[in-house]
């Protein structure tokens, strides 16, 4: 594996049982994740996006089968043991959940949960990572950082749920981050306030992405390569400018119909 390599995904598949019979949700994919580059993908609701990213995690739920190969910076995450996963998850490959409602733990105080992070990866007491979780916290634009660590996640609105889980994510400054639909719940300007951080860690740290979104936009305007899936397979894949000026596949020329139909801006960007 090249050293500039973050992630090599090689031929995984996942496999969920059902009483009809076994369902392949996600089927052969294969990337290359370079340092500092931000690959994006796209693809329709239930197209085997997030059960990609969690596989990649061994997150995938009880009775799933997971194959195929998945090397961080060398090291394989498919089939590793345990403890292994648990020392690499948050640390050295961590990601942004979709819905932050369900991600965090309803408890404990938004600074518990930061803290544990930096405490069981980088052994800081619990004052010094209570002090890098509040500039974490300011770094994603929350507003009064010192209260919300001492807040629980249901006074919080549903956009700082989601800023907070991108601080935690980001609080190891991991080789690689998965963010699965980051923006969604943000207005444009926090928005666009995210995306520059994202950009900024790519430049700073050499910080690899992998940013699923539905938002044709902010692929055109972060990500350095494009994925599409459709149905558990990935169809099509090049340089963002490549696909969006030429897109092959049916299942990326609708994509890029629908933003065009949704914004009036769509067309400048894409």
């Amino acid at each position: 594996m090249s050293a500039m390599l973050a992630l090599q995904v090689d031929g995984l598949s996942v496999t969920h049982a059902a009483a009809d019979g076994a369902r392949t949700v996600v089927s052969g994919v294969s990337f290359e994740l370079a340092r500092g580059r931000i690959l994006g993908i796209a693809g329709e609701s239930g197209c085997g996006k997030t059960q990609l990213l969690l596989a990649l995690l061994g997150l995938s739920p009880p009775g799933a089968q997971v194959s195929g190969s998945a090397l961080l910076s060398g090291r394989q995450l498919v089939g590793a043991d345990r403890r292994v996963l648990r020392s690499l998850r948050g640390n050295r490959i961590a990601m942004v959940f979709q819905d932050p409602m369900t991600a965090l733990n309803p408890y404990l105080t938004i600074g518990t949960q930061l803290a544990e992070v930096l405490q069981v990866h980088r052994g800081l007491s619990k004052s010094q990572a209570l002090l890098h979780s509040q500039h974490m916290l300011e770094a994603v634009g929350i507003d009064a950082p010192a209260r919300r660590l001492r807040q629980h996640p249901h006074e919080l609105s549903g956009g700082m749920r989601q800023r907070v889980l991108l601080a935690m994510a980001l609080l190891c400054e991991p080789d690689v981050l998965l963010a699965d639909e980051p923006t969604t719940a943000l207005d444009v300007t926090v928005q666009a306030q995210i995306l520059d951080l994202l950009l900024d860690l790519r430049e700073r740290l050499g910080m690899a992405v992998v940013l699923v979104t539905h938002d044709m936009g902010v692929l055109a305007q972060v990500a350095d390569d494009v994925a599409v899936m459709h149905a558990g397979v990935l169809v099509e894949q090049g340089p963002v400018q490549q696909l969006f000026d030429a897109p092959q596949s049916s299942a990326t020329q609708s994509l890029l119909a629908a933003a065009r139909q949704l914004s009036p801006t769509a067309q400048s960007l894409i």
